[in-house]
């Protein structure tokens, strides 16, 4: 009889579930792509119903649940919090304290009676491995690695922000830990607060604007030596000390003390939705320099302690794929695997794993190459039934292809016309990034694309920067980079031999004459700072989306495409065929292909009256 593993994340953001059979992942998703809610907190319900559904079964099936965190530990670090800060921080307290007492307190009863509105029976055991053990095992043992370092970085589990390990056949060793409120990740978000955009989430732009800086210029300088002077120690090892005087998350209701930062960098805090002036670009681009520092120490401390040439990551940190990139372009690590889910969503694997490979001492099988998280393409699929029935309710006339090579090339003959592409295939991704199979596509070699997908599909900040979905076999002919990037998780150079000259004193441009200006034989994927953040396409893992870029490739002559995730601003990616068809029809996307079945806009009849 098959062991089965439960793994849950919920009540911070993100939350996710996941599921292991005997040790393999059978299916994981995040909670937020069925309540359409980003970011969603509340506990995984249609998660965990779709992946019980996926195996077949119920709770009495379930050898283990496993949450990704202690309760009681994070309650026992908040406690110590208030009182070591107190008086301050007391209208926090009380807005904190009433849920942890009513709720989260009780953990294991919130947890069971949740399940229980899933499905009847339960699980024969509870399980709450520690926050970044979470991390740490999904970052090692969905790995291609037989050892590894270990690094997990994020805002706070129960008191660690970041920890080194070792991991080697079924075990995990924590070699490092530093501890709450001294965090890179609460670093990087109180900049992202500060130049106005929302902590948990807002991180990725602040990642995007960070280019923009003016990286020679001495305002930039001055910013850096200010946050190593003033906020932050970074020592040689990589572990830092905060200044907490500029910090007010350990018991406020903000991020960092606002005069403080104001006087120190002489800008104040700038309003969500305001025009972003060249000093948040080089803020921005200041903290991105200080994090790789860090980043890159960490990585050389736990180089020296285990002496493996293979680093596998995760946690909220391990999503600044620009540090990622440079990480394992300079070294010491010969390889790097980085959890495609690495954020909170990721700790549910993580902890199902922990629950298989640490509390049963079960042993670990090598997946090899690639990995064994299946290109992360672990969430609901959908059949021509339920395509079928969407178009009948909304008469939404459709063309089907049964040939595959068919569609892919009358997709390819639109995407080289300039024409954007819903693409909607196979099973939806696990972690943030689109990689294929809910993706927003167009042509790459279109100087507007960019400017188009932010305003009139994304709706979204113009400055923001798209990935490109390259093949495999074609990434070294475009990109610095000699290594898969799967899960769009590393930034490299555009090739020097892709790149278009440019005008004198480009810096001294503003934000936008930068941006429009063309950098590359491929703009639309192209950033200011001629990066770009990679996602390779294999052939085996994703055979339909490699086509359409072979297809693409004999159409034009380039084997890559803009890709983006298939959503709007403030929505999650869309889930089942009514998500994608409803985003369709209310942006400026001209056709949108799902599974064998193409639905071209101008076919189309009015949306608002069949919503009535």
């Amino acid at each position: 009889m098959s062991e089965i593993m439960l793994g849950i994340s919920a009540f911070y953001h993100d939350s996710a579930a996941a599921l292991l059979v005997d040790g393999e992942i059978l299916a994981a998703a995040h909670e937020e792509r069925f309540t359409r809610k980003k970011h969603d907190a509340s506990f995984p319900v249609h998660a965990v119903q779709y992946v019980l559904n996926e195996a077949g079964i119920g709770l009495d099936h379930l050898s283990a649940v496993a949450f990704y965190d202690k309760p009681y530990v994070k309650f026992e670090r908040l406690l110590e919090t208030y009182h070591a800060y107190a008086p301050s921080g007391l209208r926090s307290f009380w807005a904190a304290m009433p849920v942890w007492i009513k709720e989260k307190l009780f953990m294991k009863k919130l947890i069971r009676d949740q399940l229980g509105s899933v499905s009847r029976g339960s699980a024969k055991a509870l399980l709450f491995p520690e926050h970044h053990l979470s991390h740490a095992a999904s970052a090692f043992f969905p790995s291609p690695h037989e050892e590894a370092a270990i690094v997990t970085i994020d805002g706070v589990g129960e008191w660690a922000t970041t920890t080194i390990g070792y991991g080697k056949d079924n075990d995990i060793t924590i070699l490092r830990q530093l501890d709450f409120p001294h965090s890179i990740g609460l670093l990087y978000s109180a900049f992202t607060y500060f130049c106005g955009f929302k902590v948990n989430g807002g991180e990725y732009k602040l990642m995007g604007l960070a280019p923009y800086g003016r990286a020679a210029s001495e305002f930039v300088k001055s910013t850096r030596q200010k946050i190593l002077d003033h906020l932050v120690d970074l020592r040689p090892d990589g572990s830092i000390l905060l200044n907490m005087d500029y910090f007010d998350f350990a018991t406020g209701l903000t991020m960092c003390n606002e005069k403080k930062w104001t006087d120190l960098f002489g800008v104040e805090i700038r309003k969500p939705e305001s025009e972003i002036a060249q000093p948040y670009m080089d803020l921005a681009l200041a903290v991105q320099q200080v994090t790789e520092e860090a980043i890159f120490r960490i990585a050389a401390t736990a180089y020296d302690l285990t002496g493996c040439e293979n680093l596998t990551m995760a946690g909220g940190v391990a999503l600044n794929c620009v540090a990622n990139g440079k990480l394992l372009k300079q070294g010491p690590f010969r390889h790097l695997w980085i959890q495609p889910a690495a954020g909170d969503a990721g700790g549910a694997l993580g902890a199902a794993y922990a629950a298989w490979h640490i509390w049963k001492n079960h042993p670990r099988r090598i997946p090899g190459l690639p990995d064994a998280m299946k290109g992360a393409y672990l969430g609901p699929e959908y059949s021509a039934k339920d395509i079928e029935r969407l178009a009948r309710r909304y008469a939404a006339p459709y063309v089907r292809y049964p040939d595959e090579d068919a569609l892919c090339s009358v997709a390819s003959e639109m995407l080289a016309a300039g024409k954007i592409v819903g693409w909607f295939q196979g099973k939806m991704e696990y972690g943030p990034r689109a990689l294929g199979n809910r993706s927003i596509l167009g042509d790459p070699r279109n100087p507007d694309m960019q400017k188009t997908l932010n305003v009139k599909v994304k709706f979204r900040e113009g400055f923001r920067p798209f990935a490109p979905s390259v093949m495999e076999e074609e990434l070294e002919k475009y990109f610095d980079f000699s290594c898969p990037s799967p899960y769009m998780l590393m930034v490299a150079p555009v090739q020097q031999g892709v790149r278009k000259p440019l005008p004198e004193e480009y810096d001294r441009l503003g934000m936008f004459e930068r941006l429009y200006h063309i950098r590359s034989e491929i703009p639309a994927v192209t950033h200011v700072d001629f990066s770009a953040r990679l996602h390779s396409v294999n052939r085996e893992t994703n055979p339909r989306y490699w086509k359409l870029l072979a297809a693409f490739r004999e159409r034009t002559g380039f084997g890559l495409l803009v890709n983006t995730s298939f959503n709007v601003r403030g929505e999650p990616i869309v889930c089942s065929p009514d998500d994608a068809y409803r985003c369709f029809m209310k942006t400026n996307i001209d056709a949108l292909v799902m599974e064998d079945y193409l639905f071209l806009k101008s076919d189309q009849p009015g949306f608002e009256t069949q919503e009535g």
